[in-house]
């Protein structure tokens, strides 16, 4: 079998029949300056051709606009602190928090940070944007049902909402207070004890001048808020309400990105793959565009707000992203003045905060005036008056060049691996794993971020705003971590620690990292020595293998178990640790191993501290392999009785959700899929299925490659991936769930949610030939007029 042939099977059949001639829209626009061509295809990819510059950006903004303007409208309201007006007053915590961490700095220099022409970029996108609103404007029935639902209308973009802080998955400030609380409650030892820290042993003692009997989870309602994904409530509760509120759990939300140079290839070029994990949504959080102009030729996936293409190819090379660990804030303490609350201790005198204010308008309501205060270390997000304390967040992130992805701008023009590496220097947020293949033979890794120095704390608990804990500046950016054509041939990531031996600065990376699992099942697979297809890239992508499983169920041999669990246990003999959906073995697993850290969660933690802290994976089989005194008297009885009574009252959980027949117990039965719309909970239960996509069944967990999570619906894990192939590019394939528009009443809105859900692809074409062979429609934008 030919290598290029093999993408078409992971399609659906039929997909790649030759497309007639597509209709044509024309539409005339002020604002250009040359005619544009968009080309979109089968899958609702738009392919974007311009003749300059300015066109390109315009006509990306404005596409974009048409397809997930809603979308786009819940981003610019949660950017510009405007949530209230169109939510009421229980979104107000979160216009406080967006509009605190605003960025307040030199506008000229942020946008030219991003790329040299990034002023110019920008403002050609947010025209675009606006253009399509002012169509609305004269055209109503443009609007989805969205906006007639909710009585409202779209509201035009600023630069400013491009730049805006809330989607860079800034950080671990809350684990930061809850590391403070668990400490205050369990003693640094113990704290450390249940977590897994790298680099190892790190400095969590609280200073004396912090009372920690006044941290409360309280503080943080404000970074909270910013930074939590906004969906609109009722007094209806819905059934999946679980995928409202996504757990900001690594071990769902992490990524897998990894390079293949051309010796471990069948062809002989390296490839590139990545699946970035965020929270499922409807519509999705990426967005996949093409867009061709002189010095651009890119296509790729990023999240549609933002100019340029976050995780893609061009002509030469691709590239993708996974978070990397660097602890990019911190939570400081004031003593404030008993007799002037603005003022704050610093340095053995008094300091006054820098106060702004404004009116956030509040649907139904009054317009609620506001004092934003801000110390010389950042935003105040809580006060205790009766104490006399003030805490404030310290976020790198704040500085200029920090907006989430936008220096993707400068990787999207890069040519070898010298110019990306260049291109990543400016990547200041959110911190990343980047990969680089090239058409040359090269593959590299790039770590990115701002990481602030710290002399004298580890950044892992709150310390005091009084001077003593001052940052020592950042670490530049290209002395992180980095390798190019490394001598096995592939390199990958998982969000795990990624520090390697010797590294000098590796005090300033305290963290805690993800479970190395998928990493692992990355590297068993890429070490086997084979040479890889495309069709083979797929197969680890969606692999299921459970690594935690193939070291846990070895334990269960031999437990005194009642009739019914020893029947279950024995289908687990010959098992191949694979959680497939159709899988009986991977219901059973599955199950147990839910009851199992719930269990050891009791065990281990004291519960005055359950709610702070818990134990990774990683520790858990650590102690089950070498049971100690936390097991009580007798160590392995205690460890055999854990695990008997975990997988017992698995065992009982199944047969109370699907009876006696053991061949019911598939992991797909309760592991499932429904992707959720922002507006789903204020809909009656008969209207949600119009706007929440797909039931179907879903195998791996929160520790396999496809990860899928660990409750009954996937409410994160990879929404889109990508293959790039770099001997031939109209190989590469992709997915995006559940689509590419954001319209509920469009047919792209869901249509790629079931190759998803099954671990299909779709091609993601380059040259124009295969372009034109499957467009859908040839929109074609002429300069002049109003719009349609």
């Amino acid at each position: 079998m030919k290598t290029g042939l093999i993408p078409l099977l992971l399609l659906l059949p039929g997909l790649l029949l030759q497309a007639a001639d597509a209709p044509l829209e024309k539409i005339s626009l002020s604002g250009l300056n040359q005619p544009v061509e968009i080309l979109r295809d089968k899958w609702g990819i738009s392919h974007i051709y311009a003749r300059n510059e300015h066109d390109l950006f315009f006509a990306q903004g404005y596409n974009v606009a048409r397809d997930r303007l809603f979308q786009l409208e819940l981003w610019r309201r949660q950017a510009t602190g405007t949530m209230a007006e169109i939510a009421g007053a229980q979104e107000l915590k979160r216009d406080i928090g967006n509009r605190l961490f605003l960025y307040r700095g030199d506008m000229k220099r942020e946008l030219a940070w991003y790329h040299p022409h990034g002023a110019s970029i920008i403002e050609a996108f947010v025209a675009g944007i606006n253009a399509y609103i002012a169509e609305t404007r004269d055209h109503p029935s443009l609007l989805t049902p969205e906006f007639k639902m909710l009585g409202i209308q779209p509201g035009d973009w600023t630069s400013a909402v491009v730049i805006s802080r809330f989607n860079g998955l800034a950080g671990n400030l809350d684990e930061e207070l809850a590391t403070a609380l668990a400490v205050r409650e369990l003693g640094a030892g113990k704290v450390k004890d249940l977590r897994y820290f790298q680099p190892a042993n790190p400095d969590l003692t609280i200073d004396p001048a912090i009372d920690s009997s006044l941290l409360t989870r309280d503080i943080l309602d404000l970074y909270t808020a910013f930074r939590t994904p906004f969906h609109f409530s009722s007094g209806e509760v819905s059934p999946l309400a679980d995928a409202r509120e996504p757990a900001w759990n690594r071990a769902d939300i992490g990524s897998n990105n990894w390079v293949v140079g051309p010796k471990l290839t069948a062809s002989g070029y390296p490839l590139l793959m990545n699946d970035p994990h965020r929270s499922q949504q409807a519509p999705s959080l990426r967005y996949w565009v093409h867009l061709v102009a002189p010095g651009w030729n890119v296509i790729g996936g990023g999240e549609p707000s933002l100019p340029g293409v976050s995780i893609g190819h061009n002509e030469f090379g691709a590239w993708g992203l996974t978070i990397f660990g660097t602890d990019s804030e911190d939570l400081y303490v004031y003593d404030t003045n008993p007799e002037n609350t603005l003022q704050y201790k610093y340095q053995g005198g008094w300091e006054s905060m820098k106060v702004i204010r404004e009116s956030i308008p509040v649907k139904g309501e009054h317009p609620r005036e506001v004092e934003l205060k801000y110390t010389r270390h950042g935003p105040v997000v809580y006060e205790d008056k009766s104490h006399h304390k003030a805490y404030a967040v310290r976020a790198a992130w704040l500085q200029t060049g920090s907006a989430p992805y936008l220096a993707s701008l400068r990787m999207d023009q890069s040519h070898s691996w010298e110019e990306f590496r260049d291109a990543c220097s400016y990547s200041r947020m959110p911190a990343e794993n980047m990969i680089w293949a090239d058409r040359d033979g090269n593959i590299g890794y790039q770590a990115v971020g701002i990481a602030p120095q710290r002399p004298n704390w580890s950044g892992l608990v709150p310390v005091p705003g009084d001077g003593r804990y001052e940052w020592d500046g950042y670490l530049a950016p290209q002395a992180l971590p980095h390798v190019f054509n490394p001598e096995k041939g592939f390199y990958n990531t998982s969000n795990e620690y990624q520090i390697p031996r010797g590294w000098p600065y590796g005090e300033a990376l305290h963290y805690t990292w993800a479970d190395p699992f998928r990493a692992e099942s990355v590297a068993e697979f890429l070490g086997s020595g084979r040479q890889f297809t495309v069709a083979d890239m797929a197969e680890l992508q969606n692999d299921n293998l459970s690594i935690p499983a193939r070291r846990i169920v070895p334990l269960l041999r031999g437990l005194k178990l009642t009739q019914a669990a020893t029947l279950a246990q024995a289908r687990l003999a010959h098992w191949n640790f694979m959680l497939d959906q159709d899988s009986v073995e991977a219901g059973i697993y599955e199950m147990f191993q839910r009851r199992l850290l719930v269990n050891m969660r009791e065990l281990i933690v004291p519960k005055s501290a359950q709610e702070m802290i818990g134990a990774s994976m990683s520790r858990i089989i650590g102690w089950l392999y070498a049971p100690d005194g936390r097991f009580g008297g007798d160590p392995i009885a205690g460890r055999d009785a854990v695990l008997a009574k975990s997988f017992e009252e698995g065992v009982a959980e199944l047969h109370k959700r699907f009876g006696n027949d053991m061949e019911k117990w598939t992991l797909g039965a309760y592991h499932r899929a429904t992707i959720v719309h922002p507006i789903s909970s204020a809909l009656k239960p008969a209207e949600r299925s119009r706007f929440d996509v797909g039931d179907l069944p879903r195998g791996g967990d929160g520790y396999t490659i496809d990860a899928t999570g660990g409750s009954d619906n996937q409410t994160a894990g990879g929404s889109l991936k990508m293959i790039a192939d770099t001997a031939d590019w109209d190989q590469s394939i992709a997915q995006n769930n559940p689509g590419q528009s954001g319209d509920v009443n469009d047919p792209h809105y869901r249509d790629l949610y079931e190759l998803w859900a099954r671990g299909r692809y779709f091609p993601i074409l380059f040259s124009r030939p295969r372009i034109e062979s499957v467009t859908e429609k040839d929109i074609r934008l002429s300069p002049g007029g109003t719009g349609q």
